[in-house]
């Protein structure tokens, strides 16, 4: 991305406060002014005394109205900076916002294949960063772009020559500058630097997250020695590119600002010939010592705006993503007609490899369904293709006869109440993760009560340390796997939503709480579709309709009975199944 397509992609994501970057440059462009009067005055003022005036009360004007000047400058940098703060805040903001409303959108796969340190850093740190960089840029790059424009058709209108010799450093200096750009650029380093940093990002969660594992099995040495690596790797990365453009960046700090390299020796000739006054020289001298400073300042901001430039594609690695396929508005007409579903000859493929090859189900409106099979079939997949977290690559998904793909998200997320294994709580009270479940305005602490009583999870919230005010801590952190389910039970059920799913719901509880789940669950879906993915067969010998699923194939369908009567894969899944339980019974 070339720097003017990136700052039109920055324009695009002002909203409404462009207007605070339009004041931004007009009062930049001011302080340009404010700070150009008084190199002039400076001028006047050698020009005056060379002449012999004497006269104290010109000199105070001068004196004046630099200071009047001075203080102009100051105030209209603050007012431009301002400016510029207000549009880059909002910018910020905008840009953090698009990122979590695009995550939203995105297939789960696409996020889940993202490193959450990556994503973590790339809209907190990297977004922030570019704070410093934006709000200073617009304002400091104008007034420091035309601030050497006005200095040298002023130095031109006082002698052509002598402008033109302050001149001569510039082509040797930008050419050390491009050379210091083009290693840059052909070594990648910038690149490097910042692909290092991620894997610094990555590795530092992968650790944290990982301690308890670490110290469990011993793994503290390696583990460190992994965070170690990518801290040492991090750091060479700069320091390499540092190394390799490090003289010709200082060469070329060195020599464009050395204006008098050729602005003495032509004045002092031109001088001697008495081509030019005396007072013409030496306000050429003064004039030209600022000439070229401002460009310097715009050359320092080279590694903020190359920064910026890969925040921008990382930002855009994002929002560039793709999204689901889903309208904005349904007509009522074509709304689902019931809770049924259907699967027609679905696809599924996960990073280039199919999982799901044709698969064709249908479950009846109320209908109490449970998808079974080894580790690995696929069953997870087809909840998560239902519950719409993924979109098929081939095939259809029916809701009451509708396309899923053609029910917007917000709609269809009302038709389904979804719960997982790896449910995530927020670092709130038990009482408000419960209380989230509800789309349709706030949930009365009554109405998390009675839910909490229905679902059967009450009696052990009561025995918590505060109850329903308990906080759960990060990720659920403070409550087993067990109790964070059956929250997440609690909080989809009062979604009442017509469909539930429950991928292996109840994983952490233990047999005597999960029948008491199970029971509170079936009084709570009456009318309701239900599908079970349960790692307990004994758990579901009473569904209505039992699904085994085997290398993403539909193998068998079925009662309970039917399916032990077929003697397929679902019979020896339940003969190894109560082996394993009359084996725990044993010890």
């Amino acid at each position: 991305m070339n720097q003017k397509g990136m700052m039109g992609w920055l324009y695009s994501q002002i909203g409404d406060k462009k207007p605070s970057f339009v004041l931004s440059v007009m009062f930049a462009i001011l302080e340009v002014l404010c700070g150009f009067v008084p190199f002039i005055l400076v001028s006047f003022m050698v020009t005056d005394l060379i002449k012999g005036i004497t006269d104290m009360n010109v000199y105070g004007l001068y004196i004046g109205l630099m200071v009047l000047f001075f203080i102009l400058k100051v105030l209209f940098h603050a007012i431009s900076t301002t400016f510029s703060h207000v549009a880059t805040f909002n910018i910020l903001a905008n840009i953090r916002s698009n990122c979590l409303d695009k995550l939203a959108k995105m297939q789960l796969g696409d996020v889940l294949s993202r490193k959450t340190g990556t994503i973590k850093n790339i809209i907190f740190e990297r977004v922030d960063a570019m704070e410093t960089t934006l709000a200073h840029m617009v304002p400091d790059i104008t007034s420091n772009m035309l601030a050497p424009v006005g200095m040298l058709i002023f130095l031109f209108i006082l002698d052509w020559r002598i402008a033109l010799a302050s001149l001569i450093t510039i082509p040797i200096g930008m050419i050390a500058y491009n050379q210091m750009m083009s290693i840059s650029n052909k070594g990648r380093y910038f690149e490097k630097s910042v692909k290092a940093t991620q894997n610094l990002n990555d590795t530092t969660v992968e650790y944290i997250n990982g301690m308890e594992v670490i110290k469990v099995f011993g793994k503290t040495e390696s583990s460190y020695k992994k965070f170690k690596d990518a801290c040492e790797k991090g750091a060479n990365a700069y320091v390499t590119w540092m190394k390799k453009t490090n003289i010709h960046m200082n060469f070329a700090l060195t020599v464009l600002p050395a204006t008098m390299l050729g602005v003495l020796p032509i004045g002092a000739i031109l001088l001697s010939q008495n081509a030019i006054d005396l007072s013409v020289f030496i306000s050429t001298v003064i004039i030209s010592l600022a000439l070229i400073q401002p460009l310097v300042t715009i050359m320092t901001y080279s590694d903020d705006v190359m920064a910026m430039t890969e925040t921008i594609k990382e930002v855009r690695s994002i929002l560039d993503a793709k999204e689901m396929v889903r309208p904005d508005n349904i007509a009522e007409a074509d709304l689902p007609k019931d809770n049924s579903i259907k699967l027609k000859n679905v696809h599924f493929a996960y990073q280039d490899t199919e999982v799901l090859h044709g698969i064709n189900i249908d479950i009846n409106a109320g209908e109490y369904v449970a998808l079974v099979g080894p580790s690995g079939s696929g069953k997870s997949t087809i909840a998560k293709l239902i519950a719409g977290m993924w979109d098929v690559n081939d095939g259809t998904i029916e809701i009451g006869l509708t396309d899923i793909k053609k029910i917007p998200i917000n709609n269809y997320q009302d038709y389904i109440a979804y719960v997982s294994q790896d449910n995530y709580l927020f670092n709130q009270s038990v009482m408000e993760n419960i209380r989230i479940g509800k789309t349709t305005g706030t949930a009365s602490d009554e109405e998390v009560i009675e839910v909490a009583k229905k679902s059967g999870c009450y009696d052990f919230i009561m025995s918590l340390e505060n109850g329903f005010d308990t906080i759960v801590g990060s990720a659920g952190g403070h409550l087993s796997g067990g109790e964070r389910q059956r929250i997440s039970i609690a909080r989809a059920m009062l979604k009442n939503a017509p469909i539930i799913i429950f991928d292996e719901a109840t994983a952490y509880t233990d047999p005597e709480n999960e029948a008491v789940i199970q029971d509170s669950v079936s009084k709570l879906v009456k009318d309701k579709t239900l599908i079970v993915i349960a790692h307990r067969l004994s758990t579901i010998t009473n569904a209505d309709k039992i699904i085994c699923i085997n290398s993403g194939n539909v193998e068998e369908v079925g009662t309970h009975d039917e399916l032990l009567n077929n003697g397929g894969l679902y019979k020896r899944m339940w003969d190894a199944h109560i082996s394993a339980r009359d084996s725990k019974e044993e010890l």
